[in-house]
């Protein structure tokens, strides 16, 4: 079995893709990633990104996936439609949503976006996919030496944040989340607890946020705050504002790298190990 434990960025940017001159050098697709443990694939989100890593995937050969989606709003599900190994039979694709706090299911939602006159594809042609759904804190199953939990995030419409744990180390992915309700924010500095890479929504900046308050998402200061109080080795300034440029992300990434040695801005085609 292999040893491999990384996770590959497909898409960094969120709320909508941002193609361009300006966006070149850390991308305008929106979230997705591609974790691997061992022999293990699991696929995280399935934003515009997802295009991509589809055609990545079935140009190495069918096989098993597990796709987590940390919720359903349109910047996350958008790449699905376009995701090749979905439609091959030959694959076999998990998709799991764990955020819904009602009898809404996973496949109701996918199949609103993938419905005439929408989209002409219904989702019944996604040959591959089978849909399962769970609570957010339930552990998910999975094999060999990867554990995978799950946590409760603040965002609309709720949001679901995973910690994969491989042979000691560890990665988080909040996102989307906002910060400020007390209850969620401590369970979320739990979970993300010694961490080695904390992939973080900062969508905003401390001085930008009064003005987006409420919208579901939260400020690089803040992570940079939590990853001091959680020990997190490696924080990662993730889901960036359609609007901000390379340039203000650059100046952003001195900002950060200041007040956190180690901390990095999330690029599309980033490689992350532990």
């Amino acid at each position: 079995m292999s040893s491999e434990f990384s996770l590959r960025i497909w898409g960094a940017r969120g709320s909508t893709p941002a193609p361009g001159a300006s966006t070149l050098r850390y991308g305008g697709e929106t979230t997705c990633f591609e974790l691997r443990a061992g022999d293990e694939i699991v696929l995280i989100d399935c934003g515009s990104g997802a295009r991509n890593l589809g055609v990545d995937l079935c140009q190495q050969g069918p096989r098993k996936v597990n796709l987590l989606f940390t919720h359903t709003h349109l910047d996350h599900i958008c790449g699905l439609p376009f995701f090749k190994p979905a439609y091959d039979p030959r694959f076999e694709v998990t998709a799991w949503a764990g955020h819904f706090d009602h009898e809404t299911c996973l496949v109701d939602i996918i199949s609103r976006i993938m419905s005439p006159p929408i989209f002409p594809v219904a989702a019944k042609t996604l040959k591959a996919v089978t849909f399962r759904s769970f609570r957010a804190g339930e552990n998910l199953p999975c094999a060999g030496d990867l554990a995978i939990r799950t946590v409760a995030l603040n965002h609309p419409g709720g949001a679901c944040g995973y910690r994969f744990d491989f042979k000691g180390k560890s990665i988080c992915i909040i996102t989307d989340h906002e910060h400020g309700v007390p209850e969620i924010d401590a369970g979320v500095a739990a979970f993300v607890q010694d961490a080695d890479i904390m992939i973080y929504d900062a969508m905003f900046t401390d001085e930008e946020y009064e003005t987006y308050r409420g919208w579901g998402h939260s400020t690089w200061q803040k992570a940079v705050e939590l990853a001091r109080a959680s020990n997190v080795r490696i924080p990662v300034i993730f889901h960036h504002d359609p609007r901000r440029t390379d340039d203000a992300l650059d100046e952003i990434g001195l900002a950060v790298a200041e007040a956190c040695p180690g901390a990095i801005i999330a690029r599309e085609g980033m490689l992350l190990t532990p």
